[in-house]
């Protein structure tokens, strides 16, 4: 239910188990809230009862509870997590997460199921089969990646003698889908996928390109000022041509929920466009992702018009790889803030993953629309499942699919330049050349 993280960085969040709640729901839901919902898609139920809601994680043969929010006016929320809002339409609801992009629908059930109020099975066969079950009902993406489900599952099923055995197996399942939204982490080990012949972003490949190579040698010396915790920075660049680096959109303030990570961004906007460049290089190269509708709101410092970003659907037939919801369109609204309507350019890279291409795929339609040079992106645009097995292991996976207004979608081959460029190779960087930033500026001159 998060929006996008980076797992390497912060982790997969866990479920906070504790007690049912109180019997009677059903009994207890008249027109308000109160009652049992089934999420459409997502493999989640919602229990509203006396103030308060639980999470289940759920699947055809599992039902874990998750965390609790308690409501606070209009909102229900919890420490750590997303808040979200609730409004109920008689037998179905809408669920808004705080910062996310979409509507959650939901249809009210009679009850809550009986296996989510009984103990589940454990052990290691158990933990295996919640974990293929997850994926079998919710992953998208098997048919254009390839991949029988159920063969990997007769495969590896017989070699699970231990729990010993049992990471490597669950890593050995998910490698070859080359999708940087799965991963599983225990308290000793931590995969995460990644499309082969890319880098997945991190704190230690940051420390190795931005500082010696981005800021000391791209950008020879021009002054460059870090923003918010150090995620956005800005270099003036002659010409009136503005160097803006964006390393991920989460993580700005102090305390990790939307509504403060959006004054920081806004704060930092406010005074990077108050230098008026006329022309911008936006470098995305290395951006772990966060928040689609941070990267809306950045995009909207962007445009002199509104227009169409892309649209968002998720798989919701368990059965059925093939069955999604009706595509909630999003789109790029133009702030009342400072704004920058000129031509510009988005560096992209393999190391460019989640909210950094969905932000890339929302420029698409801007006008003058930028042009994207060097690798193509990660390849990974939904938002991640969070799910727990019974020996407290978490993983991730995605559910959702992106597509642009002709239908595009671009998971798995993440999207391509305009001009291709090679990015922050061992070549580059023992040659001391960013081929990419010097196209780009050769372009806006």
């Amino acid at each position: 239910m998060n929006p996008k993280i980076l797992l390497a960085a912060v982790g997969v969040a866990a479920a906070l188990i504790a007690a049912p709640l109180s019997a009677p729901l059903a009994a207890t839901a008249a027109a308000s809230a109160d009652g049992v919902w089934k999420m459409d898609g997502y493999g989640t139920i919602v229990a509203v009862d006396n103030g308060k809601a639980r999470l289940y994680q759920t699947s055809t043969i599992s039902c874990t509870p998750d965390t609790e929010y308690t409501r606070d006016g209009d909102s229900f929320v919890a420490d750590g997590e997303q808040s979200f809002t609730f409004a109920v339409h008689r037998s179905r609801a809408d669920m808004r997460l705080e910062g996310d992009v979409g509507t959650k629908h939901l249809q009210r059930m009679p009850g809550l199921p009986a296996q989510c109020s009984m103990p589940g099975a454990t052990g290691p066969l158990a933990e295996f089969d919640q974990f293929w079950a997850a994926f079998a009902e919710n992953y998208p993406f098997f048919a254009a990646k390839g991949i029988d489900w159920n063969a990997v599952r007769a495969k590896y099923r017989p070699q699970v003698t231990s729990e010993d055995k049992l990471f490597d197996i669950l890593a050995a399942m998910i490698r070859p889908l080359g999708d940087a939204h799965t991963g599983i982490r225990t308290p000793d080990n931590l995969f995460v996928g990644v499309r082969p012949g890319t880098t997945f972003p991190s704190m230690d490949l940051e420390s190795k390109v931005i500082r010696p190579y981005i800021e000391h040698t791209a950008l020879k010396g021009v002054h460059y000022t870090s923003y918010a915790n150090d995620l956005i920075g800005y270099a003036e660049l002659p010409g009136r041509i503005g160097y803006l680096r964006v390393v991920a959109f989460l993580g700005y303030g102090d305390v990790p929920h939307y509504a403060s990570e959006r004054a920081v961004l806004e704060s930092t906007l406010d005074t990077i466009l108050a230098t008026k460049p006329q022309k911008l290089i936006l470098d995305l190269r290395l951006n772990g992702g966060g928040s689609d509708q941070l990267g809306l709101d950045l995009a909207s410092r962007l445009t002199a018009r509104p227009y169409f970003a892309y649209s968002k659907r998720n798989r919701n037939d368990p059965a059925d790889p093939s069955k999604f919801t009706a595509p909630q369109p999003a789109y790029v609204v133009p702030s009342s803030g400072p704004r920058f309507t000129g031509p510009m350019v988005i560096l992209t890279g393999g190391s460019q993953v989640s909210a950094g291409e969905t932000f890339t795929m929302a420029m698409m339609n801007r006008v003058p629309r930028p042009i994207r040079i060097g690798e193509n992106t990660q390849g990974v645009f939904s938002d991640t499942m969070d799910r727990t097995l019974p020996n407290g292991w978490t993983f991730i996976l995605p559910n959702e699919e992106y597509r642009t207004a002709a239908g595009t979608t671009y998971d798995g081959a993440g999207i391509p330049p305009d001009i291709r460029r090679p990015v922050f190779t061992p070549e580059e960087l023992s040659g001391g050349r960013d081929s990419a930033f010097s196209t780009a500026l050769a372009v806006l001159k």
